[in-house]
């Protein structure tokens, strides 16, 4: 890939000078003409990037990397997964679709971004102007990319030119309020805010884990604290925060929203509490990390940060032109929060204001309307019911319908009407429900502790506030499930090509659960299952946080793994969190001395399990991992202790699981196929080299191609009968299965004929005979065949047939290296073979070299090893023993060419002891 950044500049064409300028220019024609626009000439370009990427698969993923890094170094984030997904589409009909390169040019503008992406494969169909567009299926791999641009960009179109075609996009900005947001009138100055003589605004950064990361000087003027004494603290341990007798605190809550306003409390380093007012806004930094910044104020100079409320018409005097205020704006308050859970948090508050109640809650109901998932409270221990699930109708008569207003004077006589209360202390209740167009889109609820507390009268009040925040909600909310959707849609895209990318089962499971935590779940366990005789086996496990996966693993492999049912979607499993608190609560019982026997100090191991049982004490979800018909594991998710699944993170789990599962299939299957292979080959090999007294025998093999042990080369020393033994090395036409279907059938008649007493030229004549029998499958080879005999006197005599193969070296003492055979007819060609055999005595110290020509073919460039080379390597061997010089001739053979080999290769020495060289 190459790449380029340009300073940004006026200049009214997309595209730079040369030869990728389109000649003419085509528009598609779309179902509205806005979607074909192009950019006018008079854009102000502040900013290019380009790069180009070559005609192979990994392009696809490097492309995406660079649009995403681009945009996000621009701040484009509001538009960064559209742009990653059509990149995606276009550069892959690109690369793998059309086979050429792909250039991508990202162009900044002031109000948006455009992208074009082109390729040298111009023979496309010129759509006429006016005519529809019928791009197929979105199941087609085909015109996928256009109707993705057609359905998220807001302009496209197609450029043609002789060499090349250009697909663009552009992507325009949201718009984002600027300018004033809120104003006052001139005020004299003794109706001013009071405020100290200076002001201090303590600045306070949180972590994901709600510990303090940052406290600047003002926090350690009004609080006390050094920024070194509370650095690392949870500011719940500083926080006097508001809150119901009985019930949760809230803070952690309010750490989690994107912006939060109010007022609590902090413990300065005297103990005592200064009320503030605060401000929160949830960032993240440029490595995705999330914190929360408060910015704090005594409460008494909350003007300092409190936003305005606007002050309705009538209270100004600009009722008399008629217009009522917005009653939305009067409920909700202004500025409205510009996010989905900021509007809801607001609401839930401003109801429980409204009713004076103790606490309030609101859930949105699913797309088929049969489930509500809570999506904020106050008052109320909310984290552990965050994204918890009821049944619309649940509990007797008209108080179980969320459908309707219903008013609950005491909780203790219906148990059950209102599940998300239970074990809260809340006594009376008032829930009506949201609704749009005649649709339940959520539910709305107030609630105290005291019985009685609500009448019908209360319940109109609720129900027309309801009525009027109804709308923004269910827009809010589609706003953010469809940001949720792409989001979803490029991790998907990403996810696929990860899984893609590997046929390795071990690296496919640890993907799986790498691509899960903490994107979807904050820890996940995946079972396989070998066979349906099988029981479910626990394969890998991650958390988020490392030190907890021995803890969980240990959890999971004393508890019996869940039903391997195929039933599509994800289903709720218990069993982990509750024999995590079981375990926890042993552990606690006996450090305590409560279990019975003697009391014991706490013990060390009581940390991990009550870590372990709160890492794994929320909600827990199976999915079946189905392919081919039948389920081959489950990938398990888990929440901490008190949270809950999103439907759309499960709908988005449930995706993966799909795609995952044809992955660790085709993983096992490609593991089994090659361990059968590998099984196979290892069959072909000799059981060993055998011990013969008065030799040395040394064989290095080399099979070419990668997963191979066994190619068309080989080799066998056995035993004859007593002091005879038998030597080959062959090669036979090709490589692969085939040629080491005939090696085997080579080694295993040569060890059959040899020891029924026949001669060398026997021997070689039937297993000519048999090689043709095999027909089409037959493949001609050659073979070096011989018989060793070591003598009384220290020598030893070898007579040999070389069949067509390299002729067998023989090193003397003195350095000499000469042939020891002469070229005879090769083996499965032609069926009547006369052959004879030659005898060699090896002296004390002579080496027999016998190779196959894998070794003397070694080339590089236009120079060949040759059968020269190898006896001038040969020559520089004297006196070494046979493994040195088999070990010698390897190191020549490698050294001779850069490049890795591309035929097997096989070396057997044989050596007379001698003497050596010092």
């Amino acid at each position: 890939m190459t790449t380029g950044v340009i300073p940004g500049g006026h200049n009214p064409e997309p595209r730079p000078t040369g030869e990728h300028m389109p000649h003419q220019r085509h528009q598609l024609a779309g179902q509205a003409s806005p979607h074909v626009e192009t950019r006018s000439r008079s854009s102000v370009i502040t900013a290019r990037a380009a790069a180009s990427f070559e005609p192979v698969g990994r392009s696809v993923a490097t492309a995406r990397s660079f649009v995403r890094d681009t945009l996000q170094g621009w701040g484009f984030a509001d538009v960064v997964d559209d742009a990653v997904v059509l990149t995606s589409e276009l550069v892959t009909n690109a690369v793998v679709h059309a086979g050429t390169h792909a250039e991508v040019l990202c162009l900044r503008m002031d109000d948006g971004v455009r992208i074009e992406v082109a390729d040298r494969y111009p023979e496309r169909e010129v759509p006429l102007q006016g005519s529809a567009v019928n791009m197929g299926s979105p199941d087609r791999e085909g015109g996928r990319g256009l109707q993705l641009c057609a359905a998220l960009a807001a302009r496209w179109g197609v450029e043609y030119t002789p060499t090349h075609k250009n697909v663009w996009f552009q992507l325009d900005l949201p718009e984002r309020p600027v300018g004033t947001r809120a104003a006052g009138p001139s005020l004299p100055a003794d109706l001013l805010p009071l405020a100290d003589s200076r002001v201090r605004v303590a600045v306070v950064q949180i972590d994901r884990k709600g510990s303090i990361s940052a406290w600047n000087e003002d926090a350690e003027e009004i609080f006390g604290h050094t920024a070194t004494d509370v650095t690392g603290t949870p500011l719940t341990d500083l926080a006097a925060w508001p809150h119901t007798p009985g019930t949760g605190t809230g803070i952690a809550e309010a750490l989690q929203l994107s912006r939060w306003e109010g007022s609590y409390g902090i413990r300065g380093a005297d103990g005592r509490v200064t009320p503030v007012y605060a401000s929160h806004l949830r960032v993240r930094d440029t490595g995705g990390e999330p914190s929360t910044v408060c910015l704090l104020v005594r409460d008494h100079e909350r003007a300092v940060l409190q936003t305005p409320l606007r002050v309705p018409a009538s209270d100004t005097g600009g009722a008399s032109d008629g217009q009522s205020s917005d009653p939305f704006e009067v409920f909700i308050g202004s500025p409205a929060p510009d996010d989905l859970d900021g509007l809801l948090q607001r609401t839930v508050e401003r109801a429980r204001d409204m009713l004076d109640g103790d606490s309030a809650f609101l859930l949105l109901a699913t797309d088929d309307e049969t489930e509500l998932e809570v999506r904020a409270s106050t008052g109320l221990p909310s984290a552990r019911q965050r994204f918890a699930r009821v049944p619309v109708e649940a509990g007797p008569g008209r108080y179980g319908s969320a459908r309707m207003p219903a008013v609950h004077d005491d909780l203790v006589a219906v148990p059950g009407a209102v599940p998300l209360l239970a074990g809260t202390g809340m006594r009376s209740v008032i829930t009506v429900p949201l609704k749009v167009e005649g649709r339940l889109t959520g539910s709305l609820g107030v609630a105290a502790e005291a019985p009685g507390r609500y009448s019908n009268e209360e319940a109109l009040r609720l129900q027309f506030a309801a009525d009027r925040i109804a709308l923004a909600v269910e827009s809010a909310r589609l706003g953010e499930l469809e940001r949720l959707r792409r989001g979803s849609l490029s991790f998907l895209v990403e996810a696929s090509d990860l899984l893609a990318g590997t046929l390795d089962r071990d690296q496919t499971l640890a993907l799986m659960a790498q691509m899960t935590v903490p994107t979807l779940a904050t820890w996940c366990a995946v079972y396989t299952i070998a066979d349906q005789a099988s029981e479910p086996y626990l394969s890998y496990v991650l958390h988020e946080d490392e030190e907890l996966i021995d803890g969980i693993k240990s959890l999971l492999s004393k508890v019996p793994p869940p039903d391997p049912v195929p039933t599509p979607g994800a289903r709720v499993w218990t069993v982990p969190g509750e024999r995590a608190h079981q375990a926890a609560l042993r552990s606690s019982m006996r450090s305590l001395g409560l279990a019975g026997g003697h009391t014991r100090q706490v013990s060390s191991g009581i940390g991990p399990t009550l870590a372990t049982a709160s890492a794994v004490g929320g909600e827990t979800v199976v999915l079946p991992l189905v392919a081919r018909n039948r389920v081959i594991g489950m990938l398990t998710l888990g929440k901490p202790t008190d949270e809950h699944f999103r439907q759309e993170i499960l709908e988005l789990a449930e995706d993966l699981s799909r795609r995952a599962a044809l992955a660790l299939d085709n993983a096992r299957l490609y593991s089994e196929r090659t361990a059968i292979s590998q099984a196979l080959q290892r069959s072909l090999l000799p059981p060993g080299t055998p011990h013969i007294e008065g030799m040395e025998v040394e064989v290095i093999y080399r099979a070419a191609g990668e997963g191979n042990e066994v190619g068309g080369d080989f080799y066998d020393v056995f035993p004859i009968s007593d002091n005879a033994y038998g030597f080959a090395i062959g090669d036979v036409c090709g490589t692969g299965p085939n040629a080491a279907a005939v090696t085997g059938l080579a080694r295993h008649a040569l060890r059959l004929l040899a020891r029924e007493g026949l001669s060398g030229p026997a021997v070689l004549e039937r297993l000519n005979s048999a090689i043709l029998d095999e027909g089409a499958r037959s493949r001609f080879l050659t073979l070096l065949y011989g018989e060793m005999r070591p003598q009384e006197d220290g020598s030893a005599e070898m007579k040999v047939v070389c069949a067509g193969h390299p002729l067998p070296l023989r090193l003397r003492q003195d350095g000499t290296v000469e042939a020891a055979a002469e070229p005879q007819p090769l083996l499965g060609v032609i069926e009547d073979l006369e052959l004879y055999e030659q005898t060699v005595t090896l002296d004390p110290g002579d080496v027999l070299l016998c190779v196959t020509d894998g070794v003397t073919e070694r080339r590089e460039g236009t120079r060949m090893l040759g059968d020269d080379g190898l006896a001038d390597v040969l020559t520089t061997c004297t006196g070494l023993t046979a493994g040195a010089v088999a070990a010698r001739i390897m190191r020549a053979v490698e050294r001779f060419a850069s490049d890795a080999p591309s035929d097997d290769m096989a070396i057997l020495a044989m050596r007379v002891p001698g003497l050596q060289k010092d």
